[in-house]
């Protein structure tokens, strides 16, 4: 048998190899490189690689843009899918790898060193974590990790077939399984979010693993344009195509962490260093729905009437079960943790709208392109509160407890009316980008009739509206209480770099735009297109 060389689309697919030749170099010096320099060579080469592949990515969507609307490539030999969505899930994707860059380059915060820990593999409390306290060592590692991390959530969304979609999902996972670990302060709490994180995760890859397993047994093939054509055919063995639809949802489920799957949510959230947790709250919330849409929209979309109910069930318990437990919480980082799981369910709202452009009348948005905006809103808005708390600090370090942010507004004006911006857009108020997101998801839903879910959405949104006022509340119209000598334990804000200054500061300005004048983003989500199989 002859052997036929593959043809890969490198123009088209130039992104990807910019991210990962980024990672590579990365992984060279940190080998090869002094390591005085290499805090300066790591955080260069990952911003030069996220700027190259935006560029890269807006080239490729300007050339799809040329070629007519719905078109697209099935490159690599079908294993990755470049379309419009893919496009827009890769810039939004890089944007905000632009500000996990930015927050992970800051020193300023910790007395001019990084927040990540000096020497991860030293036990918490030991000689030598201190000795690596003292001499201000740093894990310059991160950048490669992240850059992998972001490699990975570029070619989840936009991989063609079964298999592709299983090596992406474990290429961004495990960089992020080592980043949750490397905290500088609370050492065993960071490493015990990323066991968690890993242990948890490993289950969910397995269910995802033996979901293709299964579907493959219906089907014949991994390819997502074959498994459509067998759901469409009615193939028997219709029960291998249920299980095998549960099972590849279990593990994109946990990945966005919906209801049931969302245990390791707060605790990674509140253990892991904030510039990751922002960095992983927006990023892998994109790649993950991304992959979760083309999924159930490409291969099984024709099965569309089997698991629409079970999407309705989950979409329904993520958002209740986000917005009541994060009433109750005293940290922060746990409260926008469970916010992002009731997130999440609003998100999951949106699926079950109209996927199909032709089903609509000129001007309506389908459920792909309100996804889509809602991932943008939600995005900017909650890296940038993350942003916000990695700078309210005390003694200890980063300040999560809501005892320390009593007051916050008195002290630190600025800082609070920030934050309880970002705030705002989440509980989805008027003039704020994520009152638009809501309204994009909420009417797609309702229009496919799944009205019920809609208004547990909008219970679940009144709910949201609490909890989030109780915070402000607390930040600008409560008095600290006096400690055991008289003086306030409160948090005051650290003055931050000029990176993570930018970062807040562009992510509130989008959040304004997109609330004030949602059009432009609206229409660019709207000209996507569908996806391409």
């Amino acid at each position: 048998m002859d052997y036929v060389s593959p043809v890969i689309e490198y123009a088209e697919l130039s992104p990807l190899f910019v991210v990962f030749g980024a990672a590579v170099i990365g992984v060279l010096i940190e080998a090869f490189a002094p390591r005085p320099l290499r805090h300066v060579l790591q955080t260069s080469v990952a911003a030069v690689g996220v700027v190259g592949a935006g560029v890269a990515t807006v080239l490729v969507g300007l050339d799809l843009a040329e070629s007519g609307a719905g078109r697209g490539l099935v490159g690599a030999e079908g294993s990755v899918v470049v379309d419009g969505p893919t496009v827009y899930l890769w810039g939004l994707v890089l944007v905000f790898s632009a500000a996990g860059v930015a927050l992970f380059s800051e020193r300023k915060l910790e007395a001019g060193v990084p927040v990540f820990a000096g020497a991860a593999a030293t036990l918490p409390g030991s000689e030598g974590e201190r000795e690596a306290s003292t001499r201000g060592l740093a894990h310059t590692e991160v950048y490669p990790l992240l850059m992998f991390a972001v490699g990975g959530m570029m070619l989840f969304p936009a991989s063609g077939d079964l298999l592709t979609m299983f090596i992406a999902l474990e290429v961004l996972s495990l960089p992020l399984y080592l980043l949750c670990g490397l905290a500088r302060r609370r050492r065993l709490l960071s490493q015990e979010a990323a066991l968690k994180y890993f242990l948890l995760g490993a289950f969910s890859s397995g269910f995802f693993l033996y979901g293709v397993a299964l579907v493959y047994g219906y089907a014949g093939s991994m390819d997502l344009d074959v498994i459509h054509d067998a759901v469409s055919n009615g193939s028997d063995d219709r029960a291998l195509l249920l299980l095998g639809i549960a099972m590849l949802a279990v593990g994109l489920l946990f990945k966005v962490g919906a209801v049931p799957f969302q245990a390791w949510t707060p605790d990674v959230y509140q253990g892991a260093p904030t510039a990751v947790t922002a960095f992983m709250s927006a990023a892998t919330k994109v790649a993950a729905f991304g992959a979760l849409l083309r999924l159930f929209y490409v291969a099984f979309g024709a099965d569309r009437w089997n698991w629409q109910p079970m999407m309705w069930a989950i979409a329904i318990l993520t958002m209740l079960v986000g917005s009541v437990l994060a009433c109750v919480q005293s940290d922060i980082k746990r409260m926008l943790a469970y916010s992002s799981v009731a997130h999440t369910g609003f998100l999951l709202t949106g699926m079950l709208g109209v996927q199909s452009p032709s089903a609509l009348a000129d001007g309506e948005v389908t459920s792909l392109q309100a996804v889509l905006f809602y991932l943008t809103t939600y995005g900017f808005a909650t890296v940038g509160a993350f942003a916000v708390v990695s700078t309210v600090r005390d003694a200890n370090g980063e300040a999560s407890a809501f005892a320390r942010w009593v007051g916050l507004g008195k002290r630190s004006p600025l800082t609070a009316l920030v934050f309880s911006f970002f705030l705002f857009s989440m509980a989805g108020i008027p003039l704020t980008s994520g009152f638009v997101g809501k309204w994009a998801v909420f009417t797609v839903a309702g229009a496919s009739g799944a009205w019920p879910v809609v208004a547990v959405a909008i219970a679940s949104s009144i709910i949201a509206v609490y909890f989030y006022v109780r915070y402000i509340r607390l930040m600008f119209f409560t008095d600290p209480e006096p400690g055991r000598d008289g003086v306030p334990e409160v948090a005051s804000v650290t003055v931050p770099s000029p990176l993570t200054s930018v970062t807040i500061a562009v992510c509130a300005i989008a959040t304004l735009v997109l609330g004030i004048v949602p059009g432009p983003v609206l229409d660019l989500a709207m000209q996507v297109g569908d996806f391409v199989r």
